[in-house]
């Protein structure tokens, strides 16, 4: 199980798969605008370990400027219905919040203790 935790949820690897399997094939800076946070150092490298991990494909154009584009692969989307369960899952973020703020609320008033 670790290894398969190692792959899918490593950092920015399940926010990449899922756009991809979302919104199809898209180029660099379109991945980058979706998943704002991320620097394009790190989303090079992460698209380039999710290539070698067989779950993203590259494909290159030589054209002028070159274009390259990426897309998720059928072993890749083998993992849709993690991402449906996530999704599914995805009404609980309220309860996180409340409980975000109900904790942030007891330790400005010094209510926690060790």
């Amino acid at each position: 199980m670790a290894p398969v935790v190692d792959i899918v949820f490593s950092r920015w690897t399940t926010p990449i798969l899922w756009a991809l399997n979302e919104y199809g094939q898209q180029r660099f800076v379109e991945l980058e605008r979706r998943i704002a946070t991320i620097t394009p150092k790190v989303l090079t490298q992460r698209l380039r370990q999710l290539e070698r991990d067989g779950l993203v494909l590259r494909t290159y154009h030589p054209e002028v400027p070159p274009r390259v584009e990426y897309e998720i692969s059928e072993l890749g989307r083998s993992l849709a219905p993690l991402f449906a369960a996530l999704a599914e899952w995805s009404p609980n973020l309220d309860h996180v919040e409340q409980a975000r703020r109900a904790y942030d609320a007891k330790e400005r008033t010094g209510g926690r203790s060790a």
